[in-house]
């Protein structure tokens, strides 16, 4: 079972908890981007492995599902997050019914750029929310993101920075790969790891105090 990282305790704050189940960094930087801390990441393990004719879709939601239910039971062991909000995304990329690799190897980052090269591809990313009620709520987010013809020199200096490493895709568009972007349709936060927009009216309509801390920068 992972072990959760707590970032934030304040004994004395009587606003309910906040659970990001990941230790994407990226993902944490988006919430922060919009004023709030997550009190603990609970990093979560499960088979990402698409099953048999599923569409892109069907398993940013279903894996995104699956990582909050794992955190849910990670947080049952750790008695100083009951009653927390737990929060969970999933980002896939497709061109057309394929879905693309979280890529692991260089052999596979290339094919996926000399797929995209040139082309319209699609990117699902998939948010999951379990109140402390035990209510669950889902959003699904959909964008189009078209990349430049790429020649084999910028293939393989992209390859070279290994920013492709563990990449939806293989790239990371909030880094080098932002080069490549011709045109977006849809919601950038979503491209990177959180959609949020989304995210946030998730939270504000369960009763999590979105706005409080913007109230506090002053």
């Amino acid at each position: 079972m992972a072990e959760p990282i707590v970032l934030t305790s304040h004994p004395t704050d009587t606003r309910p908890k906040l659970v990001l189940a990941s230790a994407s960094p990226r993902r944490l930087e988006l919430l922060q981007q919009i004023g709030l801390d997550a009190d603990a990441l609970l990093p979560t393990d499960i088979d990402e492995t698409p099953q048999r004719n599923e569409l892109p879709r069907s398993l940013a939601q279903r894996l995104a599902g699956e990582k909050a239910a794992a955190a849910i039971k990670i947080r049952a062991y750790q008695p100083h997050l009951e009653g927390s909000y737990v929060l969970a995304a999933d980002t896939v990329v497709a061109v057309g019914r394929r879905i693309l690799p979280k890529c692991e190897d260089i052999e596979q980052a290339e094919d996926c750029l000399r797929l995209l090269s040139g082309r319209q591809h699609r990117v699902f990313t998939g948010v999951t929310l379990i109140t402390p009620r035990g209510a669950e709520r889902r959003r699904l987010v959909e964008s189009r993101l078209r990349f430049k013809r790429l020649s084999s020199t910028e293939i393989d200096a992209y390859l070279a920075s290994g920013e492709w490493r563990g990449k939806a895709g293989g790239y990371a568009i909030q880094g080098l790969a932002g080069a490549f972007a011709v045109r977006l349709i849809g919601s950038y936060s979503a491209v990177v790891g959180l959609p949020l927009y989304e995210t946030a009216s998730l939270l504000a309509g369960e009763g999590y105090p979105v706005l409080t801390p913007w109230f506090e920068r002053a």
